[in-house]
């Protein structure tokens, strides 16, 4: 005798946002008010980011910079140094001269056409997506990193979801869900919250809480005990390893000389240590802008990861003064420890900064 057929299990969108009522996060600070501008800055926030690091960013930016036009108007160190910390800077950079595109061509307000905000410094496809369906309820899917995941598995879907092949698929079903006449036109914010808030907090990379998902039922990945081998993982590789020297200069009243870094690369823009690539540009450098008071002692090294390479910083420590012939140099600043908190500084920089100055 043939097993009954199960009945068909209700809508993604349906048991997405019967969940989300029940467990979704619904005091995340940029929900009260949900404004556009709010949620634009939540967004490019999170993008590489978790949660609980952005709170206390964002609410320190929302307090100085309360609006659009208030981030449009202020000055890029103001931006850097609020974003200080935060990592990946070039969100910060492109947060500004959005804003500043913004007032000069959407009268300082957020152009709520997806295909305007996709041209603006840093929204992608995605971002725009999320801007417009939690700002104006707007009926649009996403694809940001925790909807890939709960996609890929709950449709069984294999493939890196970095590839082109991959990713289309990707978008195809998140589409199809957003499009499903069981999401009701008032809960788009609510169903874009809640596909963000199951791969957070539900669907998680490793140990994915499975028996909570309102996905179970009929999740691919679970069925087929593929969870720990979905989304397939980026290809490994081994990321090189650079070395680089920096000179923590202390002048008579105990200030440090930062440098302010070029406008393109790692750190653009951040007031930094003078940084070299190697030793004897660094001994070039010190004679051409210091005058020395104590010989250089070399420091402990510093340790720091981007996304493509391992750095090693060599610092050297020293006292000196500013040679007269390097006295005008606009990208050069003796800071004290109070005016360094109000820059845009690398973390770990930062860290090695505050140590001295406070010793």
């Amino acid at each position: 005798m043939a097993a009954p057929d199960r009945p068909a299990a209700a809508p993604v969108a349906t048991r997405l946002l019967d969940w989300f009522d029940r467990c979704g996060r619904h005091d995340l600070p940029w929900q009260h008010p949900r404004t556009p501008y709010r949620v634009w800055l939540s967004e490019v926030m999170l993008q590489q980011t978790q949660v609980r690091t952005v709170v206390p960013y964002f609410q320190r930016f929302v307090e100085a910079l309360p609006d659009l036009r208030a981030l449009a108007a202020a000055d890029a160190d103001t931006v850097l140094a609020l974003w200080s910390g935060l990592g990946y800077y070039s969100r910060a950079r492109n947060l500004h001269a959005a804003a500043r595109l913004c007032v000069q061509r959407h009268d300082g307000e957020l152009p709520r056409d997806v295909r305007a905000l996709s041209a603006l410094p840093g929204i992608g496809a995605s971002t725009a997506a999320a801007i417009a369906a939690q700002a104006w309820n707007d009926r649009h899917a996403i694809l940001d990193g925790n909807v890939k995941r709960v996609l890929a598995r709950y449709h069984g879907i294999d493939g890196w979801p970095g590839l082109p092949r991959v990713e289309r698929e990707l978008w195809a079903h998140a589409r199809r869900h957003v499009a499903d006449a069981a999401l009701p036109d008032d809960r788009l914010a609510d169903y874009t919250q809640a596909q963000m808030d199951l791969g957070a907090t539900v669907c998680t990379r490793s140990r994915p809480a499975c028996a909570i998902c309102p996905l179970q039922a009929d999740c691919a990945a679970r069925i087929h005990g593929r969870t720990d081998e979905l989304p397939t993982p980026r290809p490994s590789r081994e990321l090189p390893r650079r070395q680089a020297h920096a000179l923590l200069a202390l002048d008579a009243s105990t200030r440090v000389l930062l440098q302010r870094r070029p406008p393109t690369g790692v750190w653009a823009s951040l007031w930094s240590l003078p940084q070299f690539d190697d030793a004897a540009v660094r001994d070039a450098w010190l004679a051409a802008h210091l005058d020395t008071e104590t010989a250089p002692e070399a420091m402990a090294p510093v340790e720091h990861t981007f996304s493509h390479y391992h750095l090693m910083l060599h610092p050297q420590r020293l006292r000196a003064r500013m040679a007269d012939r390097a006295a005008d140099d606009p990208d050069l600043a003796w800071v004290d420890a109070d005016s360094a908190r109000n820059l845009g500084i690398p973390a770990p920089v930062r860290r090695l900064i505050e140590r001295i100055l406070e010793e």
